[in-house]
């Protein structure tokens, strides 16, 4: 998918407007809701690239904070018994971070700041399957929603697509490892959706069976785009838009 240079600026929700990301059912018990949220890819394995990827250093991570404004605007306010976790692939901003000579680390803990979510920093695929399934007491607060912004193919999350390797992702959720997520840990009717592209074409269904849970995902790319036809009625946030001839959204 292709990140557009976009500037860091405040969001503001237009909940009228065509095409804006759907509200997940709200749920009046403890709960957890846990946005999934990759790494950008570094100049030196994209920049020869006639496409190159993650130009915007904060492609995923603003998208991610468009979807927690429209929630605390929606079915999860601040003090609301569901818990809005953000849970961000560290390793990716750190080494992005170093390119840009900025701490891109203190601009994400930001969005924990102004939104009271939780933030949680993983930097392995192994850590994000710990956290879902013991995070929290899943006795007592089950996992009412999951979302994922960030690279993807149609078989995996790929947490840190070129930016440790050209091309190549070092920390991944596979669709084939997604047993390892315990069945019991969710709410009635969550919602998971990814925003990453090709999930629809085989992740979704292996997530189900897996899970149990419907996971809604893209038949085709998804972009990240910064142009103001894929901002979903969003004054300066990005929502990811499908971007492939023919591509739809497909649980």
């Amino acid at each position: 998918m292709r990140t557009r240079l976009l500037p860091f600026l405040l969001v503001l929700v237009a909940f009228a407007a065509p095409g804006l990301i759907q509200p997940a059912a709200a749920h009046a018990q403890s709960s957890e809701y846990i946005i999934l949220v990759g790494g950008p890819s570094i100049e030196k394995w994209e920049k020869f690239k006639t496409e190159p990827h993650d130009v915007f250093w904060g492609s995923f991570i603003r998208a991610a904070r468009t979807r927690v404004q429209q929630l605390r605007q929606t079915t999860i306010p601040i003090g609301s018994p569901t818990q809005l976790t953000l849970l961000v692939y560290r390793k990716g901003y750190v080494t992005r971070g170093r390119q840009d000579n900025r701490d891109l680390v203190g601009l994400v803990n930001s969005v924990r700041d102004t939104y009271k979510v939780n933030l949680v920093w993983f930097n392995s695929g192994g850590e994000v399957f710990n956290y879902f399934n013991g995070g929290k007491p899943r006795g007592s607060v089950k996992v009412s929603g999951f979302e994922f912004f960030g690279h993807s193919n149609r078989a995996c999350f790929m947490f840190d697509y070129s930016n440790e390797v050209d091309s190549c992702s070092k920390a991944w959720m596979q669709e084939d490892e997604l047993a390892r997520l315990s069945r019991s840990i969710w709410a009635p009717k969550a919602y998971v959706k990814s925003w990453g592209c090709h999930t629809g074409e085989s992740m979704s269904q292996k997530f189900y069976d897996a899970t149990g849970v419907k996971m809604i995902g893209a038949i085709g790319k998804t972009t990240y785009a910064s142009r103001i036809e894929n901002r979903g009625g969003i004054l300066n946030g990005i929502v990811p838009t499908l971007s492939s001839s023919g591509g739809s959204w497909t649980n």
